[in-house]
């Protein structure tokens, strides 16, 4: 089986190399995908979700298909209005299993953070 790989970043500005999609045996790996750094919960968390679309659909996959989730937020104070956003967007009959946390993220300007996997 291959190892397809999508969009390897760099490492500039102090960033890691990393890749922002890694498929293998029909399964579709993304990386902590983060927003612009800039306006509120919401806005933030509306700016990850269309990136996930897009590296969802570049891997060959969409929302439909998602296995699993993984959530930080910067402030758990914002995690019914995280939820707003994410219940608007998620596919309610395919909702994926999801964590989310508390976390300092690597700029304090950013609120979350989310990482999925999805079924080709």
């Amino acid at each position: 089986m291959s190892i397809e790989r999508r969009g390897i970043t760099k490492g500039e500005q102090g960033l890691p190399i990393i890749s922002l999609s890694v498929a293998h045996g029909g399964i579709v790996h993304l990386c902590g995908v983060t927003p612009e750094p800039a306006g509120d919960v919401r806005t933030q968390t509306r700016q990850v979700l269309e990136r996930i679309d897009r590296l969802l659909a570049q891997a060959g996959t969409d929302k439909s298909k998602l296995l699993t989730a993984q959530v930080w937020l910067a402030d758990m104070r914002h995690f019914e209005a995280h939820n707003a956003v994410w219940n608007e967007w998620v596919d309610a009959d395919n909702a994926p299993v999801r964590a989310c946390v508390q976390a300092a993220l690597f700029r304090p300007e950013l609120l979350v953070e989310i990482m999925v996997t999805a079924a080709r």
